[in-house]
């Protein structure tokens, strides 16, 4: 938390707010952040009663909403949901902020996550795609933010959003300029218990997302080239599978899911950049509409 809280510190363009939650901590999380909020008075920290277990999708958007709540959005131009478990370059804010003014259909972006592999100390790409900005820091647009209607209270909302902002005429995209690249201190996917469990969970919000069987299946053959080698790729499988089987509800937008099945129809015979370059093109009217 501390290598999070200092890369913030030291960017080059600081937050004009930065609205931490403390959502239940039990260790020295509350002194810490107090003694941060001392120094800087552009840190606000608001306390949430701990749930008494760990939500993931769901818990961590309850948290970025407690802290949501306490501001009026409309006094700011960007606004960025951020985890505490990240090291950022020091340009980072300004980065991504120079992009967006530079092309004004950009409604959210972040750059790309790296960790360092334990064995040899490297530092490797969790090979996000390129037409998603990363769930543990999402930098958005305010406007846009507020069009697509927030975040939804659930696994694969960080996917689901920017599929949203795209139906509405907005490009969504990372980053991989060497300057965005972030170290995540806590690898994606790997979950309080463990790879496998995060890997399931994910194939779960696909399923939840109404992604289509083709492509969950191409997705689980790409993800099992990554660590946990094929593990991952099956854990994804059992996790969708698991969730269709058992007729678990899905994401209820008849259109977004229509459209998040013809992006991905596209992206099996054309490849992911040049389905979204043609979303994209056809969604464009939307916006300056």
């Amino acid at each position: 938390m501390r290598r999070t809280l200092d890369s913030v510190v030291a960017q080059t363009v600081t937050p004009s707010l930065w609205v931490i939650v403390d959502d239940g901590s039990t260790d020295e999380t509350p002194q810490i952040l107090a003694e941060y909020a001392a120094k800087h008075d552009w840190i606000r920290i608001v306390a949430k009663p701990d749930r008494g277990h760990r939500a993931v999708g769901p818990g961590v958007i309850d948290a970025f909403y407690v802290g949501y709540e306490t501001i009026i959005p409309s006094d700011y131009a960007y606004i960025c949901k951020l985890d505490l478990d990240l090291d950022l370059p020091t340009g980072y804010f300004g980065g991504l902020i120079d992009m967006m003014e530079a092309d004004p259909r950009i409604g959210t972006c972040s750059g790309k996550a790296y960790f360092k592999d334990s064995r040899t100390g490297e530092m490797v790409s969790e090979g996000i795609s390129d037409e998603m900005s990363l769930g543990m820091t999402k930098f958005y647009r305010v406007s846009c933010f507020e069009q697509i209607g927030g975040f939804i209270r659930q696994v694969m909302w960080d996917g689901i959003d920017c599929h949203k902002a795209r139906m509405l005429g907005w490009r969504a995209l990372s980053d991989d300029a060497p300057e965005l690249r972030f170290d995540h201190l806590r690898p994606m996917g790997s979950s309080q218990q463990s790879i496998w469990t995060g890997r399931r969970r994910h194939g779960f919000g696909q399923y939840f997302m109404g992604t289509t069987p083709s492509f969950m299946l191409a997705s689980a053959v790409n993800k099992a080239r990554i660590k946990p080698y094929i593990l991952g790729g099956l854990a994804m499988l059992q996790g969708y599978f698991g969730a269709m089987l058992r007729r678990d509800p899905q994401l209820d937008d008849p259109e977004l899911v229509a459209f998040i099945r013809s992006y991905q129809r596209r992206a099996l015979v054309v490849g992911k950049a040049r389905a979204i370059s043609e979303q994209e093109d056809a969604q464009a009217h939307k916006l300056s509409a």
